[in-house]
């Protein structure tokens, strides 16, 4: 049996592969490609400023350095864009495998590149390429690897598969962490010389092992289906913007969810080790690292949940708790108490903000129909990340020259939260709707002849 030749569409059970493979390998590959991705964070906020910029004047460094964070976000779109084209067109497997060696070769170069001593201002402009390459990178990754487990699942437990992409993600930043533990510990002088690098370095492990792993999976049945049946978008991105501008929209507003997690893993951790606070930079990582650990376990179990009573109450379950959380975590750090900030950010990061960042892989695929899923995928979030990037810097921002407005953050963060909780609430409810038919019933096609216009470029 072969797929409609407009619409690229399975025949009922084609979209149910090999779901557990599919699982493990979008699981595997996030976690090694965020490893990358993270030990940026961790050395943006405690080491990058002393190395890589001018030690002259450390507030500016640091907002500076945070600053670099972003610029990763800020090529994402641009990567999103044009990976999602190409996965659309090519498949998801191959997109898998080029972000994986991309993330590691540009991870791995950072560790080798000059400082500020060393080199002056190349040293940073040096830097902030490297990093332009890893957003290329992530990029394409989530929305390749999303849509392979999307379409490799069982219907009726989409939500649960495609949460190991991010439940991937969750590991690759405590791989990160604990890997930056040891090296966050060593006195200053090894730190800032050698010791930083040690991470960067380890990423060639990282990209051979990904590329190993990522070679073997099969692509999924729905693009198979398609490409066979000549159903495969020839203008993924034309076609996405002229049908489906509405639900990308949709997602770039939802997207902005990540503002969390770049306020907890970057700007919190900033602000608890400075010295309005006085927090040991391990211990700090040990929260973020325990926090993770926690969402291994929470977002499968989201979820699930949402295999059962839908993506939309447990989206905004997530949403409307982490606009209240950061209001209790920031003001812990505030306070000084390592057992209260431990607590709190388990709470906050690890249970309430999993309820939403384990439910977009599938809330934001199923927007969208398989000729154009990962470039919908791709460009919405990519977008909205870009923002969250920068929220780093706006928070450096916000919090003055002290750096100590924790309550100014709070409040940045949780109108974020909010918006995007009303971005989800005025979208479609699509866990019971069949694979083959996601992304066509809002278009009133229900009719093979309907759908067949609707999908003709």
């Amino acid at each position: 049996m072969s797929a409609h030749p407009q619409t690229g569409r399975a025949p009922a059970g084609a979209s149910q592969g090999k779901p557990r493979k599919a699982a493990f390998a979008a699981w595997i590959g996030s976690a090694l490609e965020y490893y990358d991705f993270f030990i940026y964070g961790s050395a943006a906020a405690l080491v990058f400023p002393k190395v890589f910029f001018d030690p002259d004047d450390p507030a500016t460094a640091t907002l500076i350095s945070l600053a670099t964070f972003g610029v990763a976000y800020a090529a994402r779109p641009l990567g999103a864009l044009v990976l999602g084209h190409f996965g659309d067109r090519l498949g998801r497997r191959k997109i898998m495998v080029w972000t994986l060696v991309l993330m590691g070769l540009s991870t791995f170069l950072i560790g080798c590149l000059p400082t500020y001593a060393q080199a002056g201002t190349i040293a940073p402009v040096l830097l902030v390429l490297m990093r332009v390459f890893q957003g290329l990178s992530a990029a394409g990754e989530q929305a390749s690897a999303n849509a392979m487990t999307l379409e490799h699942a069982p219907e009726h437990r989409r939500g649960y598969y495609t949460s190991f992409t991010l439940n991937g993600t969750q590991a690759g930043q405590i791989l990160a962490t604990l890997v930056f533990i040891p090296v966050a510990a060593l006195p200053d002088e090894q730190l800032y010389t050698w010791g930083w690098r040690i991470p960067f370095l380890l990423s060639a492990v990282v990209a051979v092992a990904g590329f190993v792993i990522r070679r073997t999976l099969e692509e999924t049945p729905v693009f198979q289906q398609a490409a066979t049946g000549e159903g495969v978008a020839k203008m993924p991105l034309a076609e996405l913007f002229r049908d489906h501008w509405a639900d990308v929209v949709r997602v770039v507003a939802a997207a902005l969810i990540a503002t969390v997690s770049t306020i907890f893993s970057v700007w919190a951790l900033s602000y608890a080790t400075s010295d309005a606070v006085g927090i040991e930079k391990t211990d700090m990582l040990w929260v973020n690292g325990s926090a993770n650990a926690v969402a291994l376990l929470a977002i499968p179990l989201w979820a699930r949940l949402s295999d059962r009573i839908g993506r939309k109450p447990v989206f905004l379950a997530g949403a409307l708790g982490s606009a209240g959380m950061v209001f209790v975590y920031l003001w812990a750090i505030s306070t000084g108490s390592y057992p209260l900030i431990f607590a709190a950010g388990l709470l906050f990061f690890g249970v309430v903000y999993s309820a939403a960042n384990g439910i977009w892989p599938s809330f934001y695929g199923e927007m969208f129909p398989a000729r154009v899923r990962l470039s919908g995928m791709a460009v919405g979030t990519q977008i909205g990340f870009a923002v969250a990037g920068f929220a780093v810097t706006f928070a450096a921002q916000i919090a003055g020259p002290d750096g100590d407005n924790w309550l100014g953050v709070a409040v940045f963060t949780a109108v974020i939260s909010v918006i995007c909780a009303i971005a989800v609430a005025t979208g479609r409810e699509t866990h019971r709707v069949p694979t083959a038919e996601l992304g066509l019933r809002e278009r009133g096609a229900s009719s093979p002849s309907q759908v067949r216009e609707s999908a003709t470029l």
